[in-house]
């Protein structure tokens, strides 16, 4: 039997679920980020960023790639010039990105916060059900997306 077929009359579609839980981190994160001067997007990009020492912005490269599917490119492009002008990233060079000393320093005073946040955020889930929650849903995504040639 089809999992849809499946489901109560009360129960909310999974599509339901993903946007409402999207916007309560956005929202969370935001709010919890702003004593820093940053939002999720802009966490998300220094965090790429650290990943990759020699990131760059341009199109389809690391930071834009990798967070393609949280935003949009102004967005991404917008918080990559807040967190440059706020003194978290520079650019050694034209298209390249790296955090700066104070920036790096400053990262891993949120990442405190952050791990709270992610504790707050998966209170009462199992390490198991969180791996079946996000197995679930990439196998979703990939079968959604490699029939998007219809």
């Amino acid at each position: 039997m089809n999992p849809i077929d499946m489901n109560p009359i009360d129960m909310k579609p999974i599509g339901y679920w993903l946007n409402r839980t999207d916007k309560a981190l956005t929202r969370y994160m935001n709010a919890m980020l702003a004593e820093f001067g940053l939002t999720r997007t802009a966490w998300q990009i220094l965090n790429v960023v650290e990943d990759a020492p020699q990131a760059t912005d341009a199109e389809d490269t690391e930071v834009l790639a990798t967070l393609a599917a949280n935003a949009d490119v102004a967005t991404l492009t917008a918080a990559i010039e807040t967190v440059i002008a706020d003194g978290w990233a520079t650019r050694p060079e034209p298209g390249r990105l790296t955090l700066t000393e104070h920036g790096r320093t400053r990262l891993a005073n949120v990442a405190e916060r952050v791990h709270a946040f992610r504790e707050l955020s998966t209170a009462g889930i199992t390490q198991d059900e969180y791996r079946t929650a996000v197995t679930v849903l990439e196998r979703m995504t990939h079968n959604l997306e490699n029939e998007a040639d219809l």
